[in-house]
């Protein structure tokens, strides 16, 4: 399934994705996507609906982030080994492990604010892993049980702020706008090999990022386990899985960041695409 959440920022109703394209709402089965609605129970009784008997969303109404309720936003750093090579760093023995600000999510489609006096906006497509059943412990052969499902995540990042500033990744990381979500959270069943998926971006039509999933130094059992070690997830917790080569930041012989005007484009297979424009800070 492709479950979604649809309408004006903070008014959201949650929503499914028919065969045809077209938006059933789902707010007469469940209050929102969060919580226990993303348990195996409550998706297993979703899927057991006729579309056709949920009344169609009409329009092209505004797509909200796809999972509401999030405790903690838990990002990877240098997880693709091409990526760590552009960059310059050495390959991470254990998972470099961030939070993003919750403050920071988004619509997929949404526009992205570049920070006041930024010069280096970067993007970064990354697959991201909704959690359906709270983890704690969990042993890597059991790590999908407690998955709901996968999404495309952007995790924006300002680098002056993440890596000159002094202090931890989260500073660049945490900006309103640096994470938007979505367009589906789309359940683990259409999903059968998290670490085979390719992925993209563009910036303005141009295609930067051009990668796999495939090249993940710790793949997504190796992450649920190692994380739920130190901090409990929840359901509709995200872990957002690290990016593949091809971000600004890794061009030679001279970086380049995003300006106001700009327009990104980014999908993942099987997860759909995201659009956002750029657009300068106001206060």
């Amino acid at each position: 399934m492709k479950l979604l959440r649809y309408g004006p920022k903070g008014k959201e109703k949650p929503g499914l994705l028919d065969a045809a394209g077209a938006i059933r709402d789902l707010s007469g089965i469940i209050p929102d996507l969060a919580g226990e609605a993303l348990s195996p129970g409550v998706l297993a009784k979703i899927a057991g609906l006729d579309p056709n008997t949920l009344p169609k969303v009409d329009g092209n109404p505004r797509l909200g982030q796809c999972v509401a309720g999030l405790t903690n936003f838990v990002c990877i750093g240098l997880n693709y080994a091409d990526h760590a090579a552009e960059t310059g760093a050495a390959i991470p023995k254990e998972p470099i492990v961030f939070l993003k600000s919750l403050g920071a999510v988004t619509g997929p489609n949404d526009d992205v604010i570049i920070p006041r006096n930024s010069v280096k906006t970067d993007y970064e497509v990354e697959l991201a892993v909704i959690i359906g059943t709270t983890a704690r412990h969990v042993p890597e052969e059991r790590a999908l049980d407690y998955v709901a499902g996968y999404a495309i995540a952007n995790d924006v990042s300002e680098r002056e702020w993440q890596a000159e500033r002094g202090g931890a990744w989260d500073k660049g990381k945490g900006f309103d706008t640096f994470g938007p979500l979505g367009p589906w959270l789309v359940t683990k069943d259409e999903i059968p090999d998290p670490q085979n998926l390719a992925m993209f971006t563009e910036v303005d039509g141009k295609r930067m990022q051009n990668g796999s999933t495939k090249t993940m130094i710790f793949g997504v059992k190796q992450l649920i386990a190692y994380v739920s070690q130190c901090i409990t997830l929840h359901p509709g917790d995200v872990i957002s899985t690290g990016t593949p080569p091809g971000v600004g930041l890794g061009v030679k012989p001279t970086p380049i960041f995003l300006k106001a005007g700009q327009t990104l484009r980014l999908g993942i297979a099987g997860l759909g695409e995201q659009t956002q424009k750029l657009v300068p800070w106001s206060a």
